[in-house]
């Protein structure tokens, strides 16, 4: 059984718009330790959210975003008696944000052809309005784990 993690180190609270949410978009979009070009990314996606969205606090957008995109149900690959069963397990909070803002983001850099910002903005609008492909990915590991409940009984 794995030990508890104790002393897990929090990513503070962003410059411009004091949301903890801001600053770890803008450190999983950060890539080869460039955390500048991430901001700039960020905050040019969120900017573009106020405008299009005529708002006046676009976190509101991107927490709505991450609302609609973290999945409550998972599966979880556990070997008994020599066969490989999917157990739907219950996400942690720390993973359902994570994993939310990853699929964000992957849907992000998969659209081809504008900027990232552009890009960004864009699926995180539709995100909040429950759609794109972010909210497609949490609704097939919802259909993954409603299709494998059978095997709930082995999670524990």
């Amino acid at each position: 059984m794995r030990r508890k993690v104790k002393n897990r180190k929090m990513a503070g609270p962003d410059a411009v718009y004091e949301s903890v949410k801001v600053s770890k978009l803008i450190n999983y979009i950060m890539q080869e330790g460039k955390k500048e070009t991430a901001r700039k990314a960020v905050y040019g996606a969120l900017d573009i959210i106020k405008e299009k969205q005529k708002t006046e606090n676009p976190v509101e957008v991107l927490e709505e975003a991450i609302k609609n995109t973290a999945p409550v149900m998972e599966v979880r690959s556990r070997r008994v008696g020599g066969a490989n069963y999917q157990v739907p397990v219950e996400v942690r909070p720390d993973r359902r944000l994570a994993l939310s803002l990853r699929w964000i983001i992957e849907g992000a850099r998969g659209k081809k052809g504008k900027p990232i910002t552009e890009k960004l903005a864009d699926e995180l609008i539709s995100a909040a309005k429950n759609e794109g492909d972010a909210v497609k990915k949490r609704e097939n590991t919802h259909k993954m784990a409603e299709a494998n409940k059978a095997f709930a009984h082995f999670a524990w």
